[in-house]
């Protein structure tokens, strides 16, 4: 940086006027000349680069995605660190979320609305039932969230019986042994891997939004509550019809590994419908009181 040179070393970009995230792979994360460069290696077909050496906007955007095969140097994190730029390490597409550090964002507005709807019982149930809305097409009438709960729960039975009779595969039911993971049949193995790879989507989306992950409005007790909460939003769209392909496609060919297919199939999904950029968008829209 040119130091005091217009302000350029003091700086800041609201982030409310950056881009959201930049997914990296498979390269290496350097500081040169006082911003970020990517040195990316050989690329795959889901990497948004090709092989070359990029200038990275390290300002221009919230929170970068740094996938498989990358490393970051110890400058870069600094400059990260300086301009307030998140930097999370994720899986391939975004569908595992293995450390990220708190984003430091330059205002806590939505954190501070998420509180406080939360705390206020009735604001909670509104925010709630939004969300049941958005995922069920409707405002239903009912005000007590087991009841909103049970009614959520007899539309998914039926959703994940249309779904594996569209596909082609056998549907028996949820049936999910937290002991025994790998006894479940394959349906029921790939909505695992499936679930697992959106809410670590979901979860980058809540830290790129500096929102709070314990304080769900749907989900109450897990340390990650707002975070299932957004995941599910998503589950009839992403997470049911892609794991009952990867079981189709299992089924079909038994030598594939029915983990890393789900995974695969879900992280394509992610990236081609942009799911993480309408999850931030989705959070704003919940805590603002706006429909999507």
């Amino acid at each position: 940086m040119l130091k005091g040179r217009l302000g350029l070393d003091s700086a800041k970009v609201p982030h409310a006027d950056r881009a959201g995230c930049l997914y990296l792979a498979r390269g290496a994360l350097t500081a040169r000349d006082g911003t970020l460069a990517f040195l990316q290696g050989a690329a795959t077909a889901s990497d948004a680069l090709e092989p070359g050496d990029y200038a990275i906007p390290l300002q221009a955007v919230s929170i970068i995605l740094l996938g498989p095969g990358s490393t970051v140097s110890h400058d870069a994190l600094r400059l990260l660190a300086h301009a307030r730029t998140a930097l999370a390490a994720v899986g391939e597409d975004g569908v595992r979320l293995y450390t990220a550090p708190p984003l430091i964002p330059d205002r806590s507005g939505l954190a501070r609305l998420q509180a406080r709807i939360w705390a206020d019982d009735d604001l909670r149930l509104m925010t709630a039932r939004r969300m049941y809305s958005w995922r069920l097409g409707e405002v239903l009438p009912h005000r007590d969230l087991d009841v909103l709960r049970g009614i959520e729960g007899a539309r998914m039975k039926e959703t994940y019986a249309l779904t594996a009779q569209r596909i082609g595969i056998t549907w028996r039911g949820r049936r999910y042994d937290r002991v025994k993971p790998m006894a479940a049949d394959l349906p029921n193995q790939a909505l695992n891997h499936a679930a697992s790879a959106v809410e670590a989507a979901a979860a980058i989306a809540v830290s790129a939004t500096a929102t709070i992950p314990q304080l769900g409005f749907i989900h109450e007790d897990p340390g990650q509550a707002f975070v299932l909460d957004i995941a599910d939003l998503y589950r009839d769209s992403v997470t049911i019809p892609h794991a009952f392909k990867a079981a189709k496609r299992v089924a079909e060919r038994p030598g594939e590994n029915i983990e890393r297919l789900t995974r695969r199939m879900t992280g394509k999904a992610l990236a081609d419908q942009k799911v993480i950029p309408a999850m931030i968008d989705r959070i704003k829209a919940l805590l603002k009181g706006q429909d999507t």
